[in-house]
């Protein structure tokens, strides 16, 4: 019994990293289905992209996973380093994948400078504010009690944590738009809020 459970605690690691990856898929998935929601009864396009963007966000928590999963797997003749180099592959994956999905919200800010929407304001700030609780719920899942070596789970909080940001930008270009109707504000804060989650996305890579 006490073998048993030592056994398992010298895999419980492993087990939280899996963990947290999941129930932060589950959060994002969820949040991305009601961003689809919420941009067809709004007619709102700014939030449909973005629900595309959060289910590419939930497609790279659900590869970290898979990753976390296989890299539990001894090494093999053939794969001389082990399954554990998933992890590493994952995470530089990721950052690669976020900063792709940045410079194209920027490209888009760029060009809305151009094309103004229409936005439904009072939409946008409850949609908004439900997602800003959903990525901290979700950043807090994955950061809780993380492993600093973990790569993997720091990278699936990165792209987590571009979320979060892109959330509070909303709020804010929500504000201004439901008080003074300038709509410009939107692209503008997406910029702003798309440099910050570069530099740390870049922070990771060098690593």
């Amino acid at each position: 019994m006490a073998h048993s459970r030592s056994h398992a605690d010298s895999h419980l690691p492993k087990d939280n990293n899996a963990r947290r990856l999941l129930f932060a898929f589950i959060v994002t998935a969820g949040f991305m289905l009601l961003e689809v929601v919420g941009g067809i009864l709004s007619g709102s396009l700014a939030l449909l992209a973005d629900a595309g963007h959060m289910l590419t966000d939930a497609a790279a928590l659900l590869f970290a996973l898979l990753a976390v999963q296989f890299s539990r797997r001894p090494p093999t003749v053939r794969y001389t380093f082990g399954w554990l180099r998933l992890t590493t592959l994952a995470a530089f994956v990721n950052a690669i994948a976020l900063v792709v999905i940045t410079l194209l919200i920027v490209w888009e800010a760029i060009e809305r400078f151009y094309t103004p929407r229409p936005v439904a304001g009072n939409l946008m700030m409850v949609i908004a504010v439900a997602g800003l609780l959903a990525n901290l719920f979700a950043f807090w899942i994955l950061h809780r009690g993380s492993d600093e070596k973990n790569l993997n789970v720091r990278a699936a909080a990165l792209h987590v944590m571009g979320d979060l940001l892109g959330s509070v930008g909303a709020i804010v270009a929500a504000l201004i738009i439901i008080w003074t109707g300038w709509t410009p504000a939107d692209p503008i804060l997406s910029i702003m809020v798309s440099v910050l989650v570069l530099r740390s996305a870049w922070r990771l890579l060098k690593r």
